[in-house]
């Protein structure tokens, strides 16, 4: 018997050999974890601009979203953020995201602000005022928004130029930055908190 016959003979009985075995038993798989839901329950979350853009190329335009969402539990926490993609679900998504991870926190005294602040970034100057309580939130388009998710429940706002929704948005949220509530300015000042009167 040639070399070559010897081979295959060998080879024949080696698959014989698999074939005869018992397959080994399918090892059992681990039960799944349940998925940990990102969202948080107690946030709200707002659409403040949907816009479609256009980037030219050689070849036409590429169209695609960008969506400036606005988060907020009601209880002081409050953040924006801008998002883009393909399809508008998915620049909603992103922006949600951005959002949640530059949250702020606005002191509120009896449902309004401390004092008087004036917001401004580029195109976008914005003034705040205190309310008395059952004013209501007297502000329009993105402001209000921003307002009623950071749990502010009368106030008064007068928007002194620009209506870019990115600048209001920005603006709104500069002004909110720089509240300070009446324990913060005496603890700076080293008096007694009741002897703080804010305007």
């Amino acid at each position: 018997m040639s070399e070559e016959n010897k081979e295959v003979k060998e080879n024949i009985e080696a698959a014989a050999e698999v074939v005869g075995k018992k397959k080994p038993a399918p090892r059992k798989r681990a039960p799944r974890k349940p998925q940990q839901q990102t969202g948080d329950p107690d946030m709200e979350e707002r659409v403040v601009n949907v816009a479609r853009v256009a980037k030219v190329v050689k070849g036409g335009r590429r169209f695609s979203f960008s969506a400036l969402m606005v988060v907020g539990d009601k209880k002081g926490n409050v953040g924006y953020g801008l998002g883009k993609a393909k399809e508008v679900p998915e620049a909603i998504r992103k922006a949600t995201q951005d959002a949640k991870r530059k949250m702020i926190h606005v002191p509120i005294e009896k449902g309004t602000i401390p004092h008087v602040i004036l917001g401004e970034y580029d195109a976008g100057k914005i003034l705040f005022k205190p309310a008395a309580e059952g004013t209501g939130v007297k502000a329009a388009g993105a402001c209000r928004s921003i307002l009623e998710l950071a749990g502010v429940k009368d106030v008064l706002t007068k928007s002194l130029r620009g209506n870019n929704p990115h600048n209001i948005v920005k603006a709104t949220f500069h002004a909110l930055k720089s509240l300070r509530s009446g324990e913060e300015i005496a603890k700076l000042r080293g008096i007694d908190a009741k002897t703080v009167r804010l305007k």
